[in-house]
């Protein structure tokens, strides 16, 4: 095994432009009314630019720096896993019935998703309301903008025929498809887990956007500077912004053109429950039977009045988040659970296969300190205690249903075993434990196979 780390798929630097775009912007939200003073505008009684549409601004602040850089510098419209090959103009009669049929998968697919928006009360409350009403007006013009999109990028394309054209082909023919080759089951179950996932997790992601933001553009300076707890709440609160901003962006931008597209959704139910469980409606946390937090508190609570303790477990918990927030920025424009987007070698996964899963996991130990409760005694703390191991174990789950997942692609495998040896947590485990191999590594099931 060579000590030569494989390729990342994505450039450090795009993930780097993201965040320099995203705290530029809130920099500006925060300070508009200066900002304002110092140009010499009226900004009236407006104060800072804490509101939802600002908040979606902040997101495009975040995602163009790391379009025009994945474009204009990494230039991955001409990477070959893109499908395209520029070169190409077919005629427009040659392509026109596959785009059409294309546009009726894709219509159809979005359709589905909207009727399952509409159907499940849960996304016209709470924080969800934002994401149904922002998505109901862009629709429209997302119907208007995929007809030239489509014409456009399918003159272009290698092979136009994928599995949103196998599901058009199966809607306006049946599954024979008339005298032509019978429709492609696998590319349409392939089609449907990737729009499941870009429809699951981009409303999911697009709730959380504006409280996260507002939360920090909108805070005084007096609050934040109170104590210890309070910068460190803060200061951690910025990183989870990063990892949102730059995670929904990622959702978003699934496109063949920025090399973003979803190569594979995980085919695998176990991977679906492990992921799904962490997320809301599904959530075993937070209120749910995995709930770690009942008659406990933060550290916050139990580092009362130790300000030099307190100080250093803020900087402890603020060097876990920025490892978490470190690996979703690793992916810039290309994050999204549950998906093949290509494989990420560097950053953190420099130092172990699942950083995100190993940093937020640690944060949580050291954040809610299980073991101290403030009523119910040690049978309270023992079951919190057992609650968040439980909940790690879902974690230590999701990676390795992960792995089974991407483990089909011979970039990952490479990967893997490139970890395995010389990366710096996987050494250590296989240090303490005597073993070359982790204890369990599920394999993909060779019937299943990839779909690019």
């Amino acid at each position: 095994m060579s000590r030569q780390r494989p390729r990342s798929a994505v450039s450090a630097a795009v993930g780097l432009v993201g965040l320099i775009g995203l705290l530029s912007y809130l920099l500006i939200a925060r300070y508009a009314p200066e900002i304002a003073a110092w140009l010499g505008v009226d900004w009236g009684n407006r104060g800072v630019m804490d509101g939802p549409n600002s908040a979606i601004a902040s997101v495009l602040a975040c995602g163009m720096p790391m379009v025009l850089w994945s474009v204009f510098v990494d230039k991955v419209h001409r990477n070959p896993s893109t499908g395209i090959d520029w070169s190409l103009r077919r005629p427009w009669r040659e392509t026109l019935d596959i785009s059409l049929t294309k546009l009726a998968g894709l219509w159809a697919t979005w359709a589905l998703i909207a009727g399952f928006y509409a159907t499940m009360r849960y996304y016209w409350e709470g924080n969800y309301a934002f994401s149904m009403d922002l998505l109901t007006r862009v629709a429209p013009w997302l119907l208007l903008v995929s007809v030239p999109y489509m014409l456009w990028l399918d003159r272009r394309m290698v092979e136009p025929r994928d599995g949103c054209y196998q599901f058009g082909r199966w809607m306006i023919a049946g599954p024979k498809a008339g005298r032509g080759q019978p429709v492609d089951g696998r590319a349409i179950g392939h089609h449907f887990r990737a729009w499941a996932v870009k429809g699951f997790f981009t409303a999911f992601m697009l709730s959380i956007v504006p409280g996260n933001f507002a939360s920090l553009v909108g805070v005084p300076m007096s609050e934040m500077l109170a104590n210890p707890y309070m910068t460190g709440v803060w200061a951690i609160n910025v990183l989870y912004l990063v990892d949102v901003h730059i995670a929904t962006v990622g959702y978003i931008l699934t496109m063949k053109p920025l090399d973003s597209h979803i190569r594979t959704a995980n085919p695998y139910f176990m991977g679906w429950v492990a992921a799904l469980a962490c997320y809301p409606p599904f959530l075993l946390m937070n209120g749910g039977p995995l709930d770690y937090q009942v008659n406990g508190a933060d550290w916050g609570y139990w580092l009362a009045g130790h300000d030099t303790l307190m100080t250093v477990w803020a900087v402890v918990l603020f060097l876990l988040v920025a490892v978490y927030a470190w690996a979703t920025m690793a992916f810039g424009i290309r994050f999204s659970n549950l998906t093949h987007r290509g494989v990420i070698t560097h950053g953190p996964y420099k130092f172990t296969r699942h950083p995100a899963y190993v940093s937020k996991n640690l944060s949580w130990w050291v954040g809610s300190l299980p073991f101290l409760v403030t009523a119910g005694g040690a049978v309270e703390a023992v079951r919190n205690t057992l609650l968040l191991a439980a909940v790690s174990g879902i974690y230590y789950w999701r990676a390795k249903t992960e792995e089974k997942h991407l483990l089909a692609d011979p970039a990952y495998q490479a990967y893997w075993s490139w970890a395995q040896a010389h990366a710096f947590v996987p050494r250590l485990f296989g240090r303490l434990s005597g073993r070359s191999r982790p204890l369990i590594r599920l394999d993909p099931d060779p019937r299943v196979g990839p779909v690019a």
